[in-house]
Parts: structure tokens; sequence; C-alpha cells
């Protein structure tokens, strides 16, 4: 950190092109996602965590979920075991308000905002970046809260290497997966498939006799990315993702008689299938002009059923997009981003809605400078959407190093979020005359390395959000009624001692309603991470802990949830170069707790969640 921040490696985009951008991937200090481009982590204003694939295969998380919980200010909340719905909360805000990407496609169902994280197989993963804090600026819609971008799993380009996992545990779970990656010349390949079973556990309590079975889930996922570097400035891929297989789960309401207001005993089970596609062009049409064109299609398919009766319930939803961005390096010390996106949504399924697509198109710029003693970005956009009409965004930061170990950042972002389709053109209960939500956020960042061996990144920052989209009991239906503001710290330090690698993540927040004065719903005031690894020769040994505070279930905070501790190991025995034996025990004090209440005959109880679990896997990479 000799540098300023934004300017540190601020040529890196126009250095690292085409097939070097797949070498990036697997690089833990640069970031893609933050100003679509390859760049220093230190170099953006975004507060970041990034996960490479190394990362992955080190902590063994059970699931992408469970990955997230890693990072300062990411808060999952799931309803069940695996396969269940999470909510996740970046920095206070909710679910939808966090914008997902896979590959640079947006995967989010419209219906219902929801992205489908827990239905993406963490074996098919090469890399997860979570940008924290609004950059509506340069994606538009939904990122308020953040950016949470997927990356599949790529090749290394050096000949044929294949891998197969197997691996089994605790709840009937069996996992397979089997992938082929290698390359010749210019062209290089990865094709992995996966297939994940569990039986699952009882994800409720007290409720209906059909709801005290197991809730057994079932994934099978493809991959497969492709490119080819015809010379030295041009090259062009694509990227697929599949994921599809059935979750079961309880609904402990049971199935409302509309006749006679009566419920009765379900066994329901949701057929999934969440995809992306997305291909792409790359050209360095100059020495100072780069240009990349995406052309993206993804779809999120929900077919809900009943096994005790007909009742069935369609949400098909389907998105393309195509994006056009180019970056000009102006001089050593100026760039300009210029680009414009463009997507479309459909729907189709059994409820009845008065639109069932809509469009929106978009232009937006960002201007760089790094100077000797501070650097700057400024970045604007104007969104214009069919149903609501145009919305400009806007961020600005700015860099100062005050000593060769450390810089301080200062920024300011505007985000919004589009209602989705259930909330606009619902016949019974949507609002046609909803409008975004907004956000403007204010952050301060120290990031500093204070040894050779320790790193330390401080965010301090402030969320307005108004117009928030929540039920009006009085019009019985949604309206822009609310209003919030969040302030928050969060901490991420990372240090080698005695071997020992550490990783710690804490972060402090206070969510309130504008109206009421109350705590967001199902946002812990604090939370905890740290994670503690070290390797002796073949073998590895790792073990991880996490702490969340007490919260409310319900917006009245009348219903508290209390806090809890979760403690983990995990274990690797490399037996050979192409063998390898892990272990993992989660929830190892087997601790009970919950992060979603349901009511049942006047009484709220809560989802279960899986105690404790273990899983062996072994995984082979010969190389062919």
């Amino acid at each position: 950190m000799k540098h300023s921040t934004l300017a540190t490696l601020l040529c890196l985009p126009a250095t690292l092109l085409a097939a070097e951008r797949d070498d990036a991937l697997k690089l833990p200090d640069v970031l893609i996602s933050a100003n679509r481009q390859v760049e220093s982590r230190t170099a953006t204003s975004a507060a970041n965590s990034v996960f490479t694939r190394s990362d992955i295969d080190r902590l063994q998380p059970a699931s992408l979920s469970d990955l997230l919980t890693r990072v300062p200010g990411v808060q999952v909340a799931p309803t069940g075991g695996r396969g269940s719905l999470p909510g996740i909360f970046i920095r206070g805000t909710k679910a939808a308000q966090a914008l997902v990407l896979v590959d640079g496609v947006r995967i989010a169902n419209t219906t219902s905002g929801d992205s489908g994280l827990q239905f993406i197989d963490i074996d098919q993963i090469e890399r997860v970046e979570v940008l924290r804090g609004s950059r509506s600026a340069i994606y538009g819609s939904d990122a308020i809260g953040g950016v949470i971008q997927i990356f599949t799993r790529r090749g290394n380009g050096q000949n044929l290497q294949a891998r197969l996992r197997l691996a089994a545990g605790s709840n009937q779970t069996f996992q397979r997966s089997l992938g082929l990656s290698g390359g010749q010349g210019g062209t290089r390949f990865n094709l992995g498939a996966s297939l994940d079973e569990t039986a699952g556990i009882d994800s409720t309590g007290p409720s209906y006799a059909s709801d005290g079975d197991h809730d057994a889930y079932r994934n099978r996922s493809l991959n497969l990315s492709l490119s080819h570097v015809f010379d030295e400035r041009f090259e062009a891929g694509l990227n697929l993702l599949d994921s599809r297989g059935r979750s079961e789960y309880d609904n402990p309401y049971g199935r409302l008689d509309a006749t006679t207001w009566r419920s009765y005993p379900q066994a329901p089970y949701t057929d999934f299938s969440v995809s992306s596609l997305g291909t792409w062009l790359d050209a360095q049409l100059n020495d100072t002009w780069h240009s990349r064109l995406e052309l993206g299609h993804s779809e999120n398919r929900d077919d809900k059923r009943d096994k005790l009766s007909a009742e069935r319930f369609v949400y098909n939803t389907y998105r393309d997009q195509l994006t056009w961005q180019n970056e000009l390096a102006l001089d050593e010390r100026n760039q300009l981003m210029l680009g414009g996106d463009w997507y479309q949504d459909r729907y189709h399924g059994s409820a009845n809605f008065a639109e069932n697509s809509r469009w929106n198109r978009a232009a937006f710029a960002q201007y760089r400078f790094s100077g000797e003693g501070f650097a700057t970005e400024l970045g604007l956009r104007q969104d214009h959407n069919q149903q609501y009409g145009s919305q400009t965004t806007w961020n600005t930061g700015m860099s100062v190093p005050l000593t060769p170990r450390d810089d301080l950042l200062l920024s300011y972002s505007e985000g919004f979020r589009a209602p989705t389709f259930n909330d606009l053109y619902d016949v019974q209960y949507g609002n046609p005359d909803l409008r975004p939500e907004y956000s403007k956020s204010y952050e301060l960042q120290w990031r500093s390395l204070l040894g050779d061996n320790s790193r330390l990144e401080a965010s301090l920052y402030r969320t307005e959000l108004r117009d928030a989209i929540s039920y009006d009991a009085s019009r019985k239906r949604p309206g822009n009624i609310d209003a919030a503001r969040i302030n928050g710290l969060e901490l991420a330090l990372t240090q080698t001692w005695a071997g020992w690698t550490s990783q710690l993540g804490l972060a402090l927040i206070d969510p309130r309603d504008r109206n009421t004065g109350h705590t967001l719903a199902r946002r812990a005031r604090r939370t905890l991470s740290l994670d503690l690894d070290r390797s002796f020769g073949q073998f590895n040994l790792g073990a991880s802990w996490q702490a969340v505070s007490s919260s409310y279930n319900d917006e009245a905070n009348e219903a508290p949830l209390g806090g809890y501790g979760t403690f983990g190991l995990r274990g690797g025995w490399a037996m050979s170069d192409e063998l390898r034996l892990d272990l993992k025990l989660d929830n190892l004090l087997d601790k009970g707790y919950s992060r979603t209440l349901y009511s049942y005959e006047g009484s709220n109880h809560g989802y279960r969640e899986e105690g404790r679990t273990w899983l062996l896997s072994l995984t082979w990479t010969p190389a062919l």
C-alpha cells in the first residue's frame, strides 16, 4: 500500500485481457465486480470480500450461504435445512436489496426478488466476490445493500486435468462431482457436473403430522466454460451454469381452503431450476481503448406442488440482457469507463398478473483519477424502465494515503430497487403505482497493513432508505410506506502468526425503522466470525466460530429471537499429489437455534436448523 488506494494498479485492466481474466479469478488480491473490470482489491472505494477456489477448498463450506456468513456485515437467516430459502441481509438491507450475478448475468426471480442462492452447488464455483454498500451507479436496480457475484469453475488452460469428488455425511448426505478442464493453443475449457442428495431434517416443530417427516433435497448441477483467443487483441467465450432438482419443505400453516377458510395438512415440495448463460467478446481495439460486449440469459423456474392435494403454483421467470462496456485509458492518471445496459424480464406461470414483461435500458459512466497525494472516482448512471420511468444514481469516492501502510477512503453512493412483478402486477394484491425504493449511503474506510503478516480493513457507514416497499394494511396491498436508517461498523482482520492464519470478521449495526423506531426484523446487531487454519506438511487443520446476537422476528419487535454461537472443525490429508481426504464437523456442540419464527395455534415456533453434522470427502485430481 505504498500508493493511494484508488491509484494502485489502475493500469491493470489494460494488461489483464482475455484469457488472463480467467487466471485473475484464482488470485485473492484482485477484484472484478466493483467496476466490471480486473483491478487490485485496493483500487476501489467499495468495501469487499473475496473467496477463491482455494479458500472454498480450505473452508469446506456446506453451501454458498455458509460461505457468506464469513463476510463481515452479511447475515444469513435460513428457514430449515439444505435447500431452504435463506434470508441474506447485507448491511441490514433485505435479501431483495442485494444484486446477485453469475458470471455477470442477473439471476434474481422477477416475481419475488429471490435469487435462488440455496440451489447453487458450491462445487461449481470458482470464486465469490461480495461488495458491501450500494453499487447502483454501476449496476442499476437491486444493488442497494451490495453485490454478490459468483464465478463458475474455470480451467487452468494447461493440458487436461480431471477431478472426481465423492462425499458422504450425516442425514444421509451423498455428494458426487466430476470435472474435466484443459486447453491447447488459444482455447481453454472447463466442464463439470455434480449430484447432491440428502434426506434432510424435519424443518419445523409442532405442526401437522404431515410436517413431521424429513425434508429431502436433491440437486443436479452442470457447469461449462469455454473461451478462445483469436489473437493478442480479441477473445470470445461463454459460461453456463444450470442447477435443478427438488426441495421438500414444511408449511406449518397448511393448505387454506378458500371456501371455508379452514386449513388442511400439506406435504409440499418445489421442483426448481436456476440457470444462466453468458457469452462475451473482449477486444483491445487500440493502446487506450478496451471494449467488452456481453450477452446473457437467465431462468428461474419454481414449480410448487403438494403430495396430499392437486394444489400447484408455477412461477417461471426469464431474463435477457446485453451490456457494452468501454474502458479508455486517457493517460497514466486518468481513466474513463462508458457503457450501456439493456435487459428484459418475462413471466410465465399460474398467478394472474396484469403485465408479464417489462424492459429496462441504461447508460453509465465512471471517471477515475490517480494523483500523487489522492485519488478519486465519480460514477453516474441513468436507468429508464418501461414501468416506472427514469432513475438517476451516482457515486463518488476519494482516497488519501495517510502513510505508506495506511489509506483513508471517503465515499457517497446512491441506490435503488425496482418493485418486483408480485409488487406491481398481481391483479389481487399488487400496486401498479409503486415507486422504486431509494437509498443514500455515506462511508468512511480505513485500510491498513499493520505489519508484514497483518491486514486490517475497517468501515464506518450510514445508509438511509426511503420509499421502502412494505405491506400496507389499510389498503391491503404493498405501498411505499417505510423509511429506515442503518448505522454500522465493520472490521476485517487477516493475520498470520506462529504458522496459523486467522481471519476475523466483526459487524455492529443499528438498523432502525424511521416510522416506529423499532429494530428491523431478523437483523442481529452484532455478528462475529473467526477462522483459524494451519498446515502441517501433508496435513491441514482448521476451526471456525460464528456468533450472532439476538434479534426480532417481526417489525413490531414483539417476537424475540435468541442469539447463538456455533463451532466447527475441519481437517485434510494430502495422501499424494492427486488424492486428498477431507473431514468436516459443523456445529460441533450441537447448538439448537433459529433465525426465523412461524405461528401455529397461537404460538410462535422456530424453524429447525441442522444440528451437529459431519461430511467426509475424497478428491482425486489426476493429470491426463
